[in-house]
């Protein structure tokens, strides 16, 4: 491939698999708290298919847990078509996911049980027991990252020096997950 990177000295890219692209989608989603879910629209869909969404959890497998109401149009949109695409950032400048995923709809208590906090009654009313609620599963299937090596003080340290100097010194690593 012919791009900018060819001018960096430094291993900049790594791709990633397992337990490795699991630990990664976990400490990401973890920082980020959220995403962009995005779903194939419905023809009367106001949002495009794109709505951000709070990542209840990352399990040990890398399956991205969220709560939905059972009457949104991201839930008709997933009975449609059950392929995603989640988007999110970590930090301000580094931390960069996306995430091609298939997306499950159930009715779960446990699982909901499990992913309940109190501030969720601000979209369900009637509380935990809101017979709206659905658990959504997200399981990734491909994605692709993009972060600093070293955090964000390194990093901006190389830049620094490299804009200096004339050098691409960058401190990014990117590459493919695969869990």
């Amino acid at each position: 491939m012919d791009s900018i990177n060819r001018n960096q000295p430094e291993h900049n890219r790594e791709d990633v698999a397992g337990a490795e692209a699991v630990a990664r989608i976990r400490d990401m989603s973890d920082d980020a708290g959220s995403c962009f879910f995005c779903t194939t629209p419905l023809p009367d869909s106001d949002t495009g298919g794109n709505r951000p969404m709070s990542i209840e959890q990352a399990d040990d497998t890398g399956a991205l847990w969220f709560l939905s109401a059972a009457d949104s149009y991201k839930n008709a949109e997933i009975e449609a078509d059950p392929a995603v695409r989640l988007y999110m950032q970590s930090a301000k400048h580094a931390g960069f996911l996306v995430l091609d995923g298939r997306a499950t709809i159930s009715r779960d208590r446990a699982k909901i049980d499990a992913l309940w906090n109190p501030i969720m009654k601000t979209w369900f009313t009637e509380g935990e027991d809101d017979p709206r609620i659905t658990v959504i599963k997200v399981t990734p299937v491909a994605g692709y990252y993009w972060d600093n090596k070293h955090g964000g003080f390194v990093a901006a340290t190389k830049m620094v020096i490299g804009a200096a100097i004339g050098k691409t010194l960058d401190d990014s690593i990117e590459g493919n997950v695969a869990p």
